[in-house]
């Protein structure tokens, strides 16, 4: 067995390719909010529906995407092999249990956390990216230029009340995630220091507030305003 899949299989090596993913997905984060503040846009959707085409038909892009699924996969799977290995290696609970006193809540439910967000993703990409690729979506001419008018259905979805609730609340559940998995990624990669912890750790709670508070007032917007 190679010096790799050895790593692979330890403990360690699962926790490294989980921080490697979850730290891919963070920078996916900043680029998807990024484009998708065009919703705010008072334009009916020209802007977005230019970045969106843009989106899928960049061939440098489209590698971008291929990874990010890769990751997402990659982040899902590990998660689950690293849950199946606490259980196991712990058969016997411990006789007095005081999880609160030792973790933030937000790390001792990852599991659940991470479910629920997949979940969500798997309706989010049907809804958007699915039909964004295969989908019978109206098209809308921009500058002579004949695209898909995906701004269309991204505001009838957000015009349904349980789907903006649903991203809402998947949103909120998003922060506890990343609360945790933002700082717990730079401890798995050794990249600790008595000077810069503290201020990544300040960085990882502002980044998971700010940003699924970002994600979560589109919908909320386009429900009230639009």
């Amino acid at each position: 067995m190679s010096w790799f899949s050895q790593a692979l299989q330890s403990t360690l090596g699962r926790k490294v390719v989980m921080a490697l993913s979850g730290g891919f997905l963070i920078i996916f984060l900043i680029g998807h909010i990024s484009g998708n503040t065009l919703l705010f846009k008072n334009d009916g959707g020209e802007a977005f529906n230019l970045y969106a085409q843009f989106m899928t038909t960049n061939p440098a892009v489209k590698i971008l995407s291929y990874l990010t699924y890769a990751s997402i996969l990659l982040h899902i799977i590990w998660s689950v092999l690293l849950t199946m290995h606490n259980k196991k290696a712990r058969k016997v609970g411990y006789a007095v249990t005081n999880g609160g006193a030792n973790s933030a809540w937000s790390s001792r439910n990852m599991g659940i956390l991470g479910s629920v967000i997949l979940v969500f993703i798997i309706i989010h990409m049907y809804s958007f990216w699915f039909k964004m690729h295969w989908g019978d979506i109206p098209k809308t001419t921009i500058n002579g230029e004949e695209v898909k008018n995906l701004y269309l259905v991204v505001n009838e979805s957000f015009h349904q009340l349980w789907y903006v609730a649903l991203y809402v609340v998947s949103m909120g559940i998003l922060a506890f995630h990343l609360s945790h998995g933002f700082s717990s990624a730079f401890q798995t990669l050794g990249l600790n220091h008595k000077k810069y912890t503290p201020l990544i750790k300040k960085v990882g709670v502002a980044f998971a507030i700010l940003v699924p508070l970002g994600f979560a007032s589109m919908p909320v917007f386009m429900y009230l305003f639009r």
